[in-house]
């Protein structure tokens, strides 16, 4: 009888098993398919997906601004209540991760993008969408060091991993051009950052907070300090502590936002002992949102800048590199009196800010003035700080960046700017009836601030940037 092969034996004695009746032998494991998107999330789970998400719903304010960054704002189809950069994220249905997990599965996206905080929060919420079939995905970057890994996985998930790409690699430029701009300065000034008031506590030293420091060429006093609870970027410091080193610190930076709130400028100079603090005695105090320092989005290059201009205003904020023979415009004004007046950025803190009533102009609503503007912080800070005006039309706010300044315009905005009283003898004005401010003009040429022209103030007589600057830097000395 000629031998039977291992292969027939095989199959033998599962036909054999199969007649009569025997359950049939179990499969050997197969490897699990792996999807065109494959990763793991920062709650350890294995991320498996066939392709990028037209869909989604996002639970965390970071994440959303960052997939607008990426252009895929119209993939996202819900938000949480404090996503309100950028402005048009506020147009997208509210979710809460505290209320019923079933609106969100009845909008049908095709996955929910949290963070672990949620999924320690409110794990019921997590446990109802992931039991629809709807993959959540749960990311967080603990540190500055895993920025660039977090965004790659954003851009994976919506299908932007080159856009992402290229945004990291301008992000790290706008980091290292701040920091070359700062690096040969001596001394370096030394700063306190302050993330919550209660306790005093600062941050931890590989924090994306602490990292802006030095990012922007500061020195932060605060290096040997523990997190309050293991993965927190919160840390003890204490009174005492800030007391001790009062006048090593030359900048005083405050946290100001929803989740982590430091102290505000007033409140810290009235703190007993607090009159010792060499920030407080200059007034070099710097507010600063927690959406720029603390929240892992694109905007965090921003954020270094703003600390290096308090740290270094006389480097940061010169305006001599705008000189030129050329007229102004209103976006180049916007931009060069920022800088003059070292305003710092201006960014919405409240969740409940679009529900307000603002009067004159409300951030972002520019209709010439995107939020991926060049200058979209210059001129809203600008507009916002009363340095210049909005207009309005039947289609709403504009700004017209390319309009020319007037004489007039820029004598408001210097109006605005110091505080000159009214003279009981006037400086005769030929054309004051053609000033739409003639109040304004006539203090000013009384108090000599601006020089007639023939005895005329020529309202509508545009400027160049040389002579702004000129101005400005006469009305300094």
């Amino acid at each position: 009888m000629k031998k039977i092969t291992q292969g027939l034996f095989i199959f033998l004695l599962v036909l054999i098993a199969v007649l009569s009746g025997c359950a049939p032998i179990a499969e050997m494991p197969q490897e699990e398919a792996v999807g065109a998107i494959h990763f793991e999330d920062d709650m350890g789970n294995t991320i498996n997906l066939d392709q990028a998400c037209e869909q989604m719903v996002v639970l965390y304010s970071a994440h959303v601004e960052n997939f607008f960054s990426l252009g895929v704002g119209d993939k996202v189809i819900g938000v949480n209540k404090t996503a309100i950069y950028p402005p048009e994220a506020t147009t997208r249905q509210v979710y809460d991760y505290k209320s019923d997990p079933e609106k969100v599965i009845a909008a049908e996206p095709d996955c929910v993008v949290i963070r672990p905080f949620i999924n320690r929060k409110s794990p019921d919420f997590v446990a109802a969408i992931e039991k629809a079939g709807i993959p959540v995905i749960s990311l967080y970057p603990e540190s500055f060091d895993v920025f660039d890994e977090y965004i790659l996985k954003l851009g994976m998930l919506s299908g932007t991993e080159e856009k992402a790409e290229g945004l990291l690699e301008e992000f790290h430029e706008e980091i290292a051009s701040i920091s070359a701009m700062t690096a040969e300065i001596e001394p370096k000034k030394h700063a306190y950052f302050e993330s919550t008031q209660t306790n005093y506590r600062t941050v931890t030293r590989d924090s994306m907070a602490a990292r802006a420091i030095e990012f922007a060429g500061g020195i932060n006093i605060a290096t040997d300090v523990e997190p309050i609870t293991d993965g927190s970027s919160i840390a003890s410091f204490g009174i005492e502590r800030i007391l001790m080193q009062a006048e090593e610190i030359d900048v005083y930076i405050s946290q100001r936002g929803a989740m982590n709130a430091g102290g505000n400028e007033h409140s810290i100079t009235i703190r007993e002992g607090f009159e010792n603090v060499k920030a407080v005695q200059t007034g070099d105090i710097l507010e600063i949102n927690e959406k720029l320092v603390s929240s892992p989005t694109f905007r965090y290059y921003k954020g270094v800048r703003e600390i290096a201009r308090v740290l270094y205003p006389e480097l940061m904020d010169e305006i001599e590199a705008y000189r030129s023979d050329e007229m102004i415009t209103r976006e180049g004004f916007a931009t060069i009196m920022v800088r003059f007046t070292h305003q710092q950025i201006y960014v919405p803190s409240s969740s409940k800010y679009y529900q307000q009533e603002h009067s004159g102009h409300t951030y972002g609503l520019f209709q010439d003035i995107a939020w991926g503007h060049r200058n979209f912080d210059n001129i809203e800070t600008a507009v916002l700080a009363g340095l210049m005006d909005g207009k309005e039309n039947e289609n709403g706010e504009y700004f017209d960046p390319e309009g020319l300044v007037s004489r007039e315009e820029f004598a408001k905005t210097i109006f605005v700017m110091r505080d000159y009283e009214r003279q009981d003898e006037h400086v005769q004005i030929n054309d004051l009836d053609d000033c739409e401010n003639s109040r304004i003009v006539q203090i000013l040429a009384d108090n000599q601030v601006f020089a007639l022209e023939d005895s005329n103030f020529n309202p509508k007589r545009t400027l160049t940037e040389n002579e702004v600057i000129d101005f400005l830097q006469n009305l300094e000395d």
